[in-house]
């Protein structure tokens, strides 16, 4: 038998979904046959769709054969775990850090989540080793939760990732992201001349076999997007391109990459949503600072003051957050007059 006891971190969550964060080695069906024959909720059988309160002490009525056997997978960096077995050399900057919210600025070349080819040096890893080094975050004392970036931005895009620190604050954060409540904000360097601004909008497919996105006129998900020319830049033989501040209303995947190319503008150095027009760019860009990827940086975001009314996050209300410019975006845009 076992005795869970329901934390703050713990609270707020599905019975069933606890228990797979819990016990990762069980099926889906073995979840629900747990449910239904082997725990109970402060004495009393629950069914999967009960949502856990804190103080409540969840009863697993199971060998220490099968405990075992169930939560293999529980070892390793997740929650449950003493510490990693490598820790990842932190890469990223802390840009705003109280007991609820982390706000970090993500380099170049940097993945949010680990993926097949990468599974250790990812951003999300390197906030767990900082979080267990300054004391904010015990894995040994926790049962399911871990903390994690609420948002994600490509490999190769720069800036703001925001994490929760506690589990309260990520289902806040979560639900701000999910309803685009939170402006965000970033800086690009787009082909050709943008003289107006531009706000954006249609519907966006994802093509799986390329791993691109196209915008159509209906059929996906709605979006829209601003852009803001802040500075046309002249370079090279009769070459021009501009300075821009894009607001992502809507946070889709590819969205200000593929927005941008459907207007004529791609960024400069993306190769993949290039269009007839900005080959001349890219190949100076590529010769002249090597730069043969999307120049993207979320630059800012800003609560609404709306987020008064969150019960754990109301004090960021019509507060705005800041990434400076790496290195790199500087080099070319001096490079290119913009400084």
């Amino acid at each position: 038998m076992r005795e869970i006891h329901i934390t703050a971190n713990d609270a707020g969550r599905r019975l069933d979904r606890f228990l797979r964060k819990y016990l990762p080695g069980a099926s889906l069906s073995e979840i629900y046959k747990i449910i239904r024959k082997d725990a109970k909720v402060d004495s009393r059988r629950r069914n999967e769709s009960y949502i856990l309160n804190e103080g409540e002490v969840l009863t697993l009525y199971m060998s220490d054969e099968a405990f075992d056997k169930f939560s293999r997978g529980r070892g390793g960096f997740g929650a449950g775990s003493g510490k990693s077995s490598a820790k990842a050399r932190r890469t990223f900057r802390i840009v705003y850090e109280d007991d609820e919210l982390l706000i970090v600025s993500k380099p170049y070349g940097l993945l949010t989540h680990g993926d097949s080819h990468e599974k250790k040096d990812h951003l999300a890893n390197q906030v767990k080793d900082y979080l267990i080094a300054s004391g904010s975050y015990d894995p040994r004392s926790e049962k399911v939760f871990v903390p994690a970036p609420v948002n994600r931005l490509d490999r190769n895009t720069t800036g703001i990732v925001l994490f929760g620190k506690t589990a309260a604050s990520m289902r806040e954060l979560a639900g701000m992201i999910r309803d685009d409540e939170i402006r965000k904000f970033y800086l690009t360097i787009a082909c050709g001349e943008i003289r107006h601004v531009m706000d954006l909008g249609g519907s966006l497919v994802k093509d799986e076999s390329s791993n691109k996105v196209k915008i159509l006129d209906e059929g996906g998900k709605d979006i829209e997007t601003i852009v803001r020319p802040l500075k046309v830049l002249s370079f090279g033989n009769g070459l021009k391109a501009t300075l821009c501040e894009v607001e992502l209303v809507t946070g889709r995947s590819h969205q200000i990459r593929a927005h941008l190319a459907c207007t004529g503008h791609p960024l400069i150095g993306d190769s993949k949503y290039a269009v007839r027009g900005a080959a001349s760019v890219n190949r100076y860009m590529r010769e002249h600072f090597g730069l043969t990827t999307q120049l993207l940086h979320a630059c800012r975001i800003e609560f609404p003051e709306t987020a008064a009314e969150s019960e754990v996050l109301g004090y960021l209300a019509g507060k705005s957050f800041e990434a400076e410019l790496p290195a790199r975006f500087n080099e070319i845009l001096s490079g290119l007059g913009g400084k």
